[in-house]
């Protein structure tokens, strides 16, 4: 058995278009170390980051913060014109030409057995890619919002398609996708999440925060437009509760933070590794309506106050989570604080409720299963070149066994 083929090598392509695509990408690559170990190989990469991708693609993280922090509702309107049946064959045909020579060169480079997706705007330049070099490497696509999904993301180059909801199969069948390659299995949480033990109490003491108070999970940076506002709110309520506040690598953001004088206990993280530690310490969770913070929620059983989101990409998320009782959207820091209150009175009935209906939502396994689909598409994917190669290797062998053809008589030469 040839150990250079039977050895797996993953490629993960992200994006940094908001936090969820790099989350997603991460807890898959867990995932995959986790179950398979040294069988493996797991690369992330960026292809908007190559070397051989336009300079404005590379530089759009930034307007892309910008729309959605200054001009939501700009953002809005061009996110729902980009989603038409007429918008996507030409955005699909632009991505193609801007990104074939960045997917070509990290194809190469890397030679993957499968490739997972967590970013719609890779799938379309892919399939141009194994069009032109007729080399179709497998490819398992997970989608990273729960209702409201864009049709970049419902492309056939997909082996598997692997959705988070039915609202979100539905939408594949209806844009051409075949049942066989859906999936419904959710959006992938780092595998810590399922596997913390210990009580929210003991892993509080852990890390130094109190164990007795009512702790909130704030998960946010300058993108949630409420957050300054809600947590001054919260840190004048007069309530029993006590506040984690991540900024997501915000370090402007969180020196504003540093010099504030809190008023109830308050823990102050620019970026945190382990999410999943943290989660299994707090009670609730308050953030934007981002398809990750909203599953890692869920996954780990946690209540979810909305405070913001972006208009038309994650309304459905906000939506999912309200209407299946896990969570609240309150935009505004009365509403919030009137929520909070709501949710701690009568013994925190409230809260209660909300914590077992994430629960019922959360899929904190989806990373595990995500991979086992795609270990077997790339196992499916090894033993096709192991057939090529060892028919390539007969069909040599072969035309060595045939017997030489006779030489050219040679004819007498004429003066």
């Amino acid at each position: 058995m040839n150990s250079a083929i039977d050895h797996t090598r993953i490629l993960i392509l992200k994006a940094e278009m908001g936090f969820g695509h790099r989350s997603a990408a991460r807890a898959m690559k867990a995932a995959f170390e986790a179950q398979y170990g040294d069988r493996c190989t797991v690369y992330i990469v960026d292809p908007i980051q190559n070397e051989r991708a336009p300079d404005f693609l590379r530089d759009s993280l930034a307007e892309y913060d910008r729309a959605v922090r200054d001009m939501p509702n700009l953002y809005r309107l061009g996110y729902e014109v980009s989603d038409t049946p007429l918008s996507v064959p030409m955005i699909e045909g632009g991505l193609s030409v801007l990104l074939l020579d960045a997917l070509r060169e990290i194809v190469t480079q890397y030679q993957p057995h499968v490739i997972v997706c967590v970013y719609q705007n890779f799938l379309a330049p892919l399939s141009a890619l194994f069009a032109l070099t007729g080399n179709h490497i497998p490819v398992v696509t997970v989608i990273t919002d729960l209702t409201v999904i864009h049709r970049l993301w419902y492309n056939r180059v997909s082996d598997v398609c692997v959705v988070p909801t039915q609202t979100a199969y539905d939408l594949a069948i209806k844009y051409g996708l075949s049942p066989e390659r859906v999936r419904v299995i959710g959006i992938p949480v780092h595998p810590d999440i399922s596997r913390e033990t210990r009580t929210a109490a003991e892993v509080r003491e852990s890390l130094g925060w109190k164990r007795d108070l009512t702790t909130l999970l704030f998960v946010g940076s300058k993108r949630v437009r409420n957050l300054r506002e809600v947590l001054r709110a919260f840190n004048h309520s007069g309530l029993p509760i006590q506040l984690i506040v991540v900024t997501g690598g915000d370090d402007e953001l969180y020196r504003e933070f540093q010099q504030t004088e809190w008023h109830v206990q308050t823990h102050l993280y620019n970026y945190v590794e382990d999410m999943p530690t943290f989660i299994r310490a707090s009670d609730a969770m308050v953030c934007k309506a981002g398809g990750l913070s909203v599953t890692e929620a869920l996954a780990g059983g946690l209540p979810i106050l909305l405070i913001d989101l972006i208009e038309g990409q994650e309304t459905g998320n906000a939506e999912y989570v309200v209407e299946h009782g896990a969570g609240d959207l309150a935009t505004d820091p009365i509403t919030a604080l009137e929520t909070l209150y709501h949710w701690l009175i009568d013994g925190q009935a409230l809260l209660g409720q909300r914590a077992a209906a994430a629960r019922r939502l959360g899929a904190p396994r989806a990373a595990f299963e995500i991979a086992a689909l795609a270990w077997a598409k790339a196992g499916d994917y090894q033993r096709e070149l192991r057939r090529k190669t060892l028919l390539q290797a007969s069909r040599l062998r072969a035309l060595r066994r045939l017997p030489l053809p006779p030489p050219f008589l040679k004819l007498p030469r004429i003066d």
